[in-house]
């Protein structure tokens, strides 16, 4: 199950627009809607797999590290296929291809047997019930590190993509199109920096400057310690685009792309003299322009050219380009990092990912987010299926992304305090430390483990229900 926000964090997919709030990920500009391939959804099979057999082997590690007796490692899911016997270990391949599990001693709480996980220390039990965790954020950094260091970093920008009417927003002007750049004084680099200022001024006013079409302009807002369901502090949506140029691909006869001119291979540089620094950007642009002209500035075969656009004023919300006759493609703009600094730059752009999945599990504790931003493994593989089918970026670039997201979701979602997640058993080790060494009886921590369990299955059972809805509905991760 995915902590769903960023439905997420890909920090962002080319191509996509991260969601603060709900943590969504969407489609921005004029992505190319292909039919969901069963084959790319299948990926989320060999991902989970391996990130599922990390966070085992983490474990396995921990447990042999303070001498606990390893009884089994198993490489998949039961009933065993095969199985062998070495160094008093029992190595299993199970017929489930699916992640894989480890047997230690003392699982049960009862044996007291040396190597027995209960004859040892609460600091040794902890250190054994995070290391699952501790190998998937290791994965995780190491994945940036490489994304890091070959394709370079990437920057973008916090749009507000929809304003809630009779939200703080709207009363304070906010528009659609709008760049946030400074929320209370502290400059915005990502949808983190806006959600950490914005929790911190509940039901007080807050100094928001934002740029609406080259302009800066300062604004008070008030956030909401109550909001309506799935409206958020401030009643806005902010979509954190990634800098990239937009290039036009198809121009569709008759429409008023071609009146203008457009021709596919044009790179838009600017839209009424405002750089087309991103899709979205392009977007806003031609939004305001709405029931006058826009000058396109492109930039054709080395020459640069002004094509004049005219905008209907009833165009609407301008969500992407096919209504004004055109679609578009992204290419990513990246930076490269100097080799000194790879570690410390992929170490920092996990934590922004794991800041930002804490923001999206907080946003849905508190009532910002519904469970239909969660999703389990069937919601996973439509997602994955939508984001390789449809991103500009270079598969294996998408795939490590992907791959990062998931694997620190499991590792957070892992130490959450639940019952029968190892979250919830380093709970037990915490009380039993609080109670000066006295345990809590293992017949009654399993019984509270088993209905966790029990209350987590059923709980899985109703994301996959609302999963396979979605699919049945033609709804879509990126609206």
């Amino acid at each position: 199950m995915s902590l769903g926000s960023q439905r997420s964090t890909i920090r962002c997919v080319p191509g996509f627009r991260q969601v603060a709030g709900t943590g969504r990920i969407q489609c921005v500009g004029s992505c190319h809607t292909v039919p969901e391939g069963l084959l790319s959804g299948l990926l989320i099979i060999p991902i989970l797999a391996v990130l599922i057999l990390v966070h085992e082997i983490g474990h396995f590690v921990a447990a042999r590290s303070v001498e606990v007796k390893v009884e089994e490692f198993g490489i998949g899911i039961p009933p065993r296929l095969k199985g062998w016997t070495r160094n008093g270990v029992v190595w299993s391949v199970n017929w489930i291809p699916f992640g894989g599990f480890v047997r230690v001693l003392g699982e049960d709480g009862k044996n007291m047997d040396s190597g027995s996980m209960n004859t040892k220390s609460p600091l040794q039990r902890a250190f054994f019930l995070v290391a699952g965790s501790a190998m998937n954020f290791l994965l995780a950094i190491i994945f940036m590190v490489i994304v890091v260091g070959v394709q370079g970093l990437t920057s973008a920008t916090a749009y507000v993509s929809l304003v809630q009417p009779d939200s703080p927003a709207a009363a304070a002007g906010w528009q659609f199109g709008d760049q946030i750049v400074e929320v209370a004084g502290v400059p915005v680099d990502t949808v983190n920096d806006i959600t950490r200022q914005t929790n911190q001024f509940l039901d007080r006013p807050m100094s928001v400057i934002i740029d609406r079409g080259g302009e800066r302009i300062e604004s008070t807002v008030t956030p909401r310690s109550n909001p309506p369901a799935e409206q958020g502090a401030t009643g806005i949506e902010i979509a954190q685009v990634t800098a990239a140029d937009v290039s036009v691909s198809t121009v569709f006869p008759d429409s008023l792309a071609a009146a203008a001119g457009l021709q596919s291979g044009d790179r838009i540089s600017s839209v009424n003299g405002l750089p087309a620094t991103d899709n979205f950007a392009v977007l806003a642009a031609l939004q305001r322009a709405a029931g006058s002209a826009a000058v396109l500035k492109v930039d054709r075969e080395g020459a640069t050219e002004d094509l004049t656009m005219h905008v209907p004023a009833d165009i609407g919300p301008v969500r992407d380009t096919n209504n004004l006759g055109f679609d578009v493609t992204v290419a990513t703009r990246y930076s490269s990092v100097p080799p000194s600094r790879v570690i410390p730059v992929g170490v920092a752009e996990t934590w922004t990912q794991v800041q930002a999945l804490f923001s999206g599990l907080g946003t849905l504790l508190t009532g910002g987010a519904s469970l239909g931003d969660l999703a389990g493994p069937i919601g996973m593989g439509q997602l994955t299926s939508q984001i390789v089918e449809q991103s500009a970026a270079p598969l294996w670039f998408t795939i490590a992304q992907l791959t990062i997201f998931l694997s620190l979701n499991l590792g957070i979602l892992n130490l959450l305090p639940l019952p029968a997640l190892d979250g919830g058993r380093l709970l037990f080790v915490l009380v039993e430390v609080i109670r000066g060494g006295r345990r809590i009886s293992p017949e009654r921590e399993g019984l509270v483990h088993f209905a966790g369990l029990v209350l987590l299955l059923g709980f899985m059972f109703v994301i996959a229900f609302l999963d396979i809805g979605r699919i049945i509905g033609g709804q879509s991760f990126l609206p």
